[in-house]
């Protein structure tokens, strides 16, 4: 499930396009060849019809090899504080924070223990974006997870807070990974 946001400095005629290695599955406004917006400074979205959006959503299905090598194996009870703390590590606004979570943490919360690894390299590669005019900041968080009734020993991975400055770009994502 990612959502983009878009926070252009002034009111900015935008496309967004994405070469997927997979099958989209669902896109929230149509994703036909592309999604055209007009997008507002506070991140309002509005298509030629005139609809209002908060972010434009896809989903799809896919055969990346997601890597686990860095990450987190957190306790499913602590798992709000940690996705609030690493979220804002990330660069994300305290609102895209809350909708991740609202998001992801009643699948996430109930399990003993989860192994969290925010991907890189392995999800860019797969999901290409392609945003007109393009950003000055570009932010990309995308977390694959799994499940788990025992804990596990993970090398953590060092979070970066981007600096946000001009016009940004903000997608985050997620996918659970099956044992």
């Amino acid at each position: 499930k990612p959502v983009i946001y878009l926070y252009p400095e002034e009111e900015t005629a935008v496309t967004v396009k994405l070469d997927y290695a997979g099958a989209l599955t669902c896109t929230y406004p149509a994703y036909g060849d592309g999604w055209a917006v007009t997008a507002c400074p506070d991140g309002t979205l509005t298509d030629d019809a005139g609809q209002t959006y908060s972010y434009l959503y896809w989903e799809g299905a896919d055969t990346i090899a997601y890597d686990f090598s860095q990450g987190f194996c957190v306790a499913g009870t602590d798992t709000a504080a940690f996705l609030e703390d690493a979220l804002a590590d990330l660069g994300l606004t305290e609102k895209e924070t809350n909708e991740f979570i609202i998001y992801w943490l009643p699948k996430m919360e109930h399990n003993p223990y989860n192994l969290i690894s925010f991907q890189t390299e392995a999800y860019t590669d797969s999901a290409v974006l392609t945003i007109d005019p393009a950003p000055d900041t570009l932010i990309r968080v995308f977390m694959a997870w799994q499940g788990l009734d025992q804990p596990v020993e993970v090398e953590p991975k060092t979070l970066t807070t981007p600096d946000r400055t001009g016009f940004t770009a903000v997608e985050w994502g997620g996918a659970e990974i099956k044992a």
